[in-house]
């Protein structure tokens, strides 16, 4: 099993050397139509939330000089109805990496994502893409999830256009190192500008589908809050459904509390 996730990895990744600066880039990529979480999860009714909007499609991941920049594909072109002045507005993308499998790391998430990572996928960063100011983000982590604020990388810029999500960050940041061996993974989200108090700016999932809910899981807290991500080899086969479906597969106490709570883990070379 470790050697198919290795080459799946391999394959999909290119050096680059353009004169003296030495360029890297990894690609993974997720098959189209599997935008429904554990299986059954449906999109929000108001018309903002057009079909494909949380569809991952492909992460790009390419490293040049000082910088690292990250490029989420999705599954339909973005819009900015609410006016966020980035090119998007309903998005949100949470790519978590594991620098070092052997490293100290966490397997906790943001709130409101209601996921685990498993320990040998334990995370060391997590690029938050998200249309809120870079300043309204980093207060929402400061006063929701300080413990999570060191390992957290917010760009300065975060840009749609076409179907792509993207933003450049210091490779500093990030931790340095060989981006081909990091493991990674794209959680998709909505950006919720009036999140639950306990929230980090995500968008609830609920029993029924709402103007501004999606549907398909659980009205309390015991179910992951997470429409699409990686799974398998990251290749986009469509096996890779099925894996996320098991990946995010929960269970709920009597009294809605988490029984089982959904449990991820990364892909790429320094996945298991």
């Amino acid at each position: 099993m470790v050697r198919t996730w290795r080459c799946a990895a391999l394959a999909a990744v290119v050096v680059l050397v353009a004169g003296s600066v030495l360029a890297q880039e990894v690609v993974l990529k997720d098959p189209a139509g599997d935008d429904f979480g554990p299986g059954a999860y449906t999109y929000p009714t108001d018309a903002v939330y057009k079909a494909g909007s949380f569809d991952l499609r492909q992460l790009k991941v390419v490293s040049k000089g000082d910088n690292v920049t990250f490029e989420v594909t999705l599954g339909t072109d973005l819009d900015d109805p609410w006016r966020m002045g980035g090119g998007f507005s309903v998005q949100m993308a949470f790519i978590f990496i594991q620098t070092d499998p052997a490293a100290e790391g966490l397997t906790k998430t943001y709130p409101g994502l209601n996921v685990q990572f498993a320990p040998e996928s334990k995370w060391q960063k997590c690029i938050i893409l998200s249309p809120q100011p870079p300043a309204r983000v980093k207060n929402e982590v400061e006063t929701k999830a300080a413990d999570l604020l060191a390992a957290t990388v917010i760009p300065t810029r975060t840009r749609g256009s076409g179907r792509v999500l993207s933003a450049t960050v210091a490779k500093a940041d990030i931790g340095g190192g060989d981006l081909t061996k990091w493991g990674y993974q794209v959680l998709m989200q909505s950006n919720e500008g009036f999140p639950d108090k306990a929230d980090l700016l995500t968008r609830k999932v609920n029993e029924y589908e709402g103007q501004h809910r999606f549907g398909g899981g659980n009205d309390l807290d015991c179910d992951p809050h997470v429409v699409d991500l990686f799974a398998g080899a990251a290749t986009g086969d469509k096996s890779e459904a099925e894996e996320q479906k098991k990946m995010l597969a929960y269970e709920c106490n009597p009294d809605g509390t988490s029984k089982s709570l959904a449990t991820i883990k990364t892909v790429g070379v320094a996945a298991k």
